[in-house]
């Protein structure tokens, strides 16, 4: 059975065509992409900058060891953000949300590459908006920047984001992608996940996640880019890693065990 898995195991790439990209599915979607993702990075970067105010350079507050709480508040505000994104684009653009998620989806065969251009394109268009949006009702407050704490270099913090982004889309492949969950457990079962990732690592990288959510503040303002390079390797990795190997690998041996149980019931019933 293994053999015959791994025989079936190959990339199922989709290219489409550029007419998808004019087609109006696919820029309803991609506007419901961008304004989903503009609504989390303003929660998301919203609640991070309520407890970096008052500090100037990293690590900010909740990166702290002495401020645990401020750690849990970014994780709930992130947990719920992205909860009510997802909810709002499940069922018209699949709820991505993430530059990453979309990858995942792209190397399962889930999403054209055109298609995923556009959402790409819209992804990281709603993270400068809602950074932008964030900006001017503080009054033109610096935005804060991602940050590694102490003993992380570059390498560490690129396998921190792929286990996270990892997790992130096979639980939107387990249940938003698949379907097998409702249209408020699933988004609650991918907010809680990447909640929970904050507060795993939130305080040795930031626990980014999403490209497009790395990409905004410092567009809008901060200019810096330190070690941005982490926050589009590591996620994109991870999300695609994971893409691949929940489509090719767990499906394809869920359909291979169906189909030996229905040999195996033919071959009963005719002894």
């Amino acid at each position: 059975m293994t053999m015959r898995m791994m025989g079936r195991v190959r990339l199922n790439l989709n290219v489409g065509c550029l007419a998808t990209a004019r087609d109006p599915a696919t820029l309803r979607a991609a506007a419901a992409e961008l304004l989903a993702t503009a609504v989390f990075v303003f929660a998301a970067e919203g609640a991070t900058l309520s407890f970096a105010l008052g500090s100037t350079t990293p690590p900010y507050p909740y990166q702290q060891h002495d401020n645990r709480g401020g750690l849990v508040a970014v994780a709930l505000a992130h947990a719920l953000a992205l909860a009510a994104a997802v909810a709002c684009t499940l069922d018209i653009s699949g709820g991505h949300v993430n530059p990453a998620v979309t990858l995942g989806a792209l190397l399962g065969g889930r999403i054209c590459l055109v298609r995923s251009l556009v959402y790409w394109a819209a992804q990281l268009l709603g993270a400068v908006a809602g950074a932008l949006v964030l900006r001017i009702a503080t009054g033109g407050v610096r935005l804060p920047d991602y940050a590694l704490a102490g003993g992380i270099n570059g390498l560490h913090a690129v396998v921190l984001e792929a286990a996270m982004a990892f997790g992130l889309v096979y639980a939107y492949y387990a249940t938003a992608m698949e379907q097998r969950a409702g249209a408020v457990a699933a988004p609650l079962a991918v907010g809680l996940l990447a909640g929970a990732n904050v507060l795993a690592c939130g305080a040795l990288d930031g626990a980014v996640m999403n490209p497009a959510r790395a990409f905004g503040p410092p567009i809008v303002g901060s200019r810096q880019w330190t070690n941005h390079w982490v926050y589009w390797v590591g996620p994109m990795v991870g999300a695609g890693l994971s893409g691949f190997v929940y489509e090719h690998l767990h499906l394809v041996l869920a359909r291979t065990q169906a189909q030996e149980q229905t040999t195996n019931r033919g071959t009963t019933r005719r002894a």
